[in-house]
């Protein structure tokens, strides 16, 4: 990944994740899970699903270390077979 973060954000910091995948009800465990590995903690997922109710959006606040740990996070939750993007 080509990112600017260490140019943009001080660390250690908090930078809020957007997972979008399928609406299946484990889907914010799993997003926890990957979390819980890397950067463990008490995380309280805001889930807002689509219109369709096909997808849900989860909002999650991470404490971040470097900005290898963004790229590292990012790679980690997109690997999730029900994720379909990372923001």
């Amino acid at each position: 990944m080509k990112t600017k973060f260490n140019e943009l954000l001080e660390f250690p910091c908090v930078l809020n994740f957007k997972v979008m995948g399928l609406a299946v009800e484990n889907l914010p465990d799993l997003v926890i899970e990957v979390l819980q590995q890397d950067t463990p903690g008490d995380y309280v997922p805001k889930i807002k699903p689509s219109s369709k109710g096909n997808y849900h959006s989860i909002s999650i606040a991470v404490r971040v270390t470097s900005q290898q740990h963004i790229e590292k996070l990012y790679k980690e939750l997109s690997a999730i077979e029900e994720v379909r993007y990372v923001l």
